[in-house]
């Protein structure tokens, strides 16, 4: 493991830790801890802020993503070691050090990591989404799928002795989203029965 290797993957972390967030609602004078969910993610930017934060901090979240997967193949770095890198930036924004952990749910960074790393097992979550999304009209739901149709495309293809960090990534980031899971299940459940 080169010197080189190991700043990258350090950088990788460190630029996860940048919440777009986090700074939008400073630059609103808005804690977005503070507020409704308390997560520093699209979502909830855009539930208390407005529309146009949730669309900002999608962009600067998915954009870091993407920013660190483009480095990894200029610096000509293996595929195993950029998909720890991508990763290592979605840790960053879950976990950020300087806000004791208390980041974001991954989502939008996630995608920009898929995309930019391959193309080919993101339409596979893109598509996996957007079946299920009509009939379970519930993005958490639908967005549990297009994570298995990713996964699945990944150990099809042979990717996964090069992509497996990725992948365990996704079920941290299942798991965060865990209550949202079980709100929205209930509430489909819910919506049944009427």
């Amino acid at each position: 493991m080169s010197y080189l290797t190991i700043c990258y993957w350090l950088v990788s972390y460190l630029v996860g830790t940048f919440m777009t967030a986090w700074w939008i609602g400073k630059w609103k004078n808005i804690d977005l801890r503070e507020h409704r969910s308390g997560n520093l993610g699209a979502r909830n930017a855009g539930a208390v802020i407005g529309k146009y934060a949730f669309f900002a901090t999608s962009l600067g979240d998915g954009g870091k993503g993407i920013l660190i997967v483009l480095l990894g193949y200029f610096l000509k770095e293996t595929q195993f070691t950029i998909a720890v890198a991508g990763a290592l930036v979605i840790i960053g924004h879950l976990f950020p050090i300087w806000l004791k952990g208390n980041g974001g749910k991954g989502i939008a960074t996630f995608v920009g990591v898929a995309l930019a790393f391959n193309p080919l097992p993101f339409s596979a979550f893109v598509v996996g989404f957007l079946i299920p999304f009509p009939f379970l009209k519930s993005a958490t739901l639908s967005m549990i799928f297009g994570y298995l149709c990713y996964i699945g495309w990944i150990i099809y293809s042979g990717c996964l002795p090069v992509a497996w960090p990725i992948v365990l990534i996704i079920l941290i980031i299942l798991y965060k989203h865990r209550s949202d899971i079980i709100e929205s299940y209930q509430e489909k459940a819910w919506q049944s029965k009427r």
